[in-house]
């Protein structure tokens, strides 16, 4: 299962070219995984206060088309893999329902001190279906 996050392409997002920043996708998907995050329940802020925080780990990003002022955009979330303390998270932003970006994001639970954590049992709990392969047709 995805979440999908529409936006609006604003001027302040684009360059001198009339086109999106390239690292503006990075904050668009990082809108997109906090609200996925959200929809499943997870609160982190309350996270944070438990002493787990999450930091991208490492990124794999495809620039495929441009995107342009006022384009209206959707950002897609879906877990790809889950292990004892981190995720890995496909992204994509579409235009028109066709990719024009997209990235595997590794993302590392933390503690206070930046050391690797387990991921909490409530965010283990909640992915985990989504975690689980299809049953076959």
């Amino acid at each position: 299962m995805s979440h999908d996050l529409t936006l609006r392409v604003y001027y302040e997002d684009t360059d001198l070219a009339g086109i999106v920043y390239y690292a503006n996708y990075l904050k668009f998907i990082e809108r997109g995984r906090s609200e996925w995050l959200r929809d499943l329940g997870i609160d982190q802020v309350a996270m944070k206060a438990q002493g787990a925080v999450f930091a991208v780990r490492s990124l794999q990003a495809d620039y495929l088309q441009p995107a342009r002022f006022d384009d209206l955009l959707v950002v897609r979330t879906g877990l790809a893999r889950m292990t004892a303390a981190r995720i890995e998270v496909d992204q994509a932003v579409l235009r028109d329902g066709r990719a024009i970006f997209t990235a595997r994001v590794v993302l590392a639970c933390l503690d206070g001190a930046g050391r690797p954590l387990r991921l909490p049992g409530a965010l283990r709990a909640a992915m985990a279906p989504l975690a689980m392969p299809a049953a076959p047709a």
